[in-house]
C-alpha cells in the first residue's frame, strides 16, 4: 500500500456534493457572475500590495526615518503581508483569482515577496491540507511535534503547556518559514515523490530556494540597514515585529478553521481508508466564523467561510458569502453539519479551548467515556 494515498468512502452520500456542485452552479449561471475575481477584488489586491511595499519605500528613502513611526511602518507592512497572504496569492495558487492561468501565476509568486517558496506552498496546502484536511499523518497543517493538534498524536509532557506557549509558535511561524522551512520541505517532498505534482526538481526547486531566500534577506533585511538611519538591531526588531503580526494573523485565522471543538480528526485504516466521502469529510472538518463581519471577511480573504472555500476552492473567495446560504441549506438538507461560531473571538476561544483539553489529555479522557 502506497503511505501517501488515502481512500475516501465514495458510496457515502455522493449525491451530496453532487447536488450542491449543481445549485451552486446554477447561481452563477442565473447571475451572470464570473466565479473568479470582481472588481472589489482587484481593488483589494492592490490596496494589499500598497500596504506591503510602500511602508518600506517610505524607509528607504528617508520619508521616515523617527524610530517609533519606522516601527509603525514594520507594522503595515505585517499587515499587509498577511493581507496578500490571506486575499491574493492564496486565490492565485488556488487558481481561482483568474480565468487565465498565467495571471494566477504570476499573482502566486507573491508568496515568493513574502518570504516563502510557492511550489511548497501548493503542495502543503493544495495537495496534502485540502484533499486530506484534519487526517492524521497526511495534513501537515496539524503535523508538528511541539503541538498537539489531534488526539491521534502522541501527548508529550511539553504539550500540558501548549496553550500558553501557542501565540508564541504562531507568532513565529513566518520567521521559520522565510527561513529554513522550505528546505525541509522540499527533502521531505522528494521523499514523497511529491515535488513532480508541480512539474520540478529538487535540484531546481532547491536553486529557486536558495535565490529567494537571497533576494529576500536583501530588499527586506540588508536595504533598511543601509538605508534608514537607525541602528541595525533596530531594524532587526522591525523586521521581526512584521513577521509577528504577520504570523500570528495568519495562525489565528487558519487553526479555528479545523482545529477546534466541534470539528472532527481521522486516523486512516490499515488499508488507507477514511469513512466519509471527500466533500462529507470537508464538512465535518472544517468550521466557519464571523460570516456576518463585512470588513472581517473582507480582510481575511473570506477564509472565514472556510467550509465554502473546501467544497470549492475553485471559487475566488468573494463569492463565499453569497454561496454560504447554498452550502448550508444543502448539509442541513442532507442531514449534515454546518460548524460555525457568530465571532471570531468565539472560534479562537474554541480552538484554545481544544489545545488545552489535547495537552492535558481531558481530551482523551472524553473520548474514551
Amino acid at each position: 500500500m502506497n503511505p501517501n494515498i488515502v481512500r475516501f468512502n465514495v458510496k457515502d452520500r455522493p449525491e451530496f456534493y453532487k447536488e450542491l456542485r449543481k445549485r451552486v452552479n446554477k447561481y452563477f449561471k442565473d447571475n451572470n457572475i464570473a466565479k473568479t475575481a470582481n472588481l472589489n477584488m482587484k481593488l483589494k489586491t492592490a490596496f494589499m500590495i500598497t500596504l506591503y511595499v510602500a511602508p518600506l519605500v517610505l524607509m528607504i528613502t528617508g520619508v521616515i526615518s523617527n524610530v517609533w513611526l519606522v516601527m509603525l511602518m514594520w507594522v503595515l507592512m505585517g499587515l499587509g503581508m498577511s493581507g496578500i497572504g490571506l486575499s491574493i496569492m492564496h486565490d492565485a495558487n488556488h487558481g481561482s483569482y483568474s480565468k487565465n492561468k498565467h495571471v494566477n501565476r504570476y499573482l502566486g509568486y507573491l508568496l515568493n515577496i513574502i518570504g516563502g517558496y510557492h511550489h511548497n506552498w501548493k503542495i502543503q496546502h493544495n495537495v496534502l491540507h485540502h484533499s486530506f484536511t484534519n487526517v492524521e499523518g497526511h495534513d501537515e497543517d496539524i503535523d508538528t511535534n511541539l503541538m498537539r493538534f489531534a488526539p491521534g498524536q502522541e501527548r508529550k509532557p511539553v504539550h500540558k503547556f501548549q496553550l500558553f506557549y501557542a501565540p508564541f509558535l504562531y507568532s513565529l511561524m513566518t520567521v521559520y518559514w522565510c527561513s529554513v522551512k522550505d528546505f525541509g520541505q522540499i527533502i521531505r517532498y522528494k521523499k514523497k515523490d511529491l515535488l513532480a505534482s508541480q512539474g520540478i526538481t529538487f535540484k531546481g526547486a532547491l536553486t529557486a530556494i536558495i535565490f529567494n531566500k537571497i533576494w529576500y534577506a536583501g530588499i527586506f533585511i540588508a536595504l533598511p540597514i543601509i538605508f534608514i538611519p537607525l541602528a541595525w538591531w533596530q531594524i532587526i526588531i522591525g523586521f521581526f515585529v512584521m513577521h509577528f503580526v504577520c504570523g500570528l494573523l495568519l495562525a489565528l485565522i487558519f487553526q479555528p478553521a479545523h482545529v477546534i471543538e466541534e470539528t472532527s480528526f481521522f486516523t486512516p485504516s490499515t488499508e488507507g481508508s477514511v469513512e466519509n466521502n471527500w466533500a462529507i469529510h470537508q464538512i465535518k472538518t472544517t468550521a466557519n466564523f464571523a460570516r456576518k463581519s463585512i470588513f472581517f471577511s473582507w480582510f481575511v480573504g473570506g477564509l472565514n467561510y472556510q467550509i465554502e472555500h473546501h467544497l470549492f476552492p475553485n471559487i475566488c473567495h468573494v463569492h463565499y458569502k453569497k454561496i454560504s446560504k447554498i452550502v448550508k441549506e444543502t448539509t442541513k438538507e442532507y442531514g449534515l453539519p454546518y460548524y460555525e461560531h457568530k465571532t471570531f473571538f468565539a472560534a479562537v476561544k474554541s480552538h484554545f479551548t481544544l489545545l488545552h483539553k489535547l495537552g492535558t489529555g481531558r481530551y482523551d479522557r472524553e473520548l474514551a467515556s
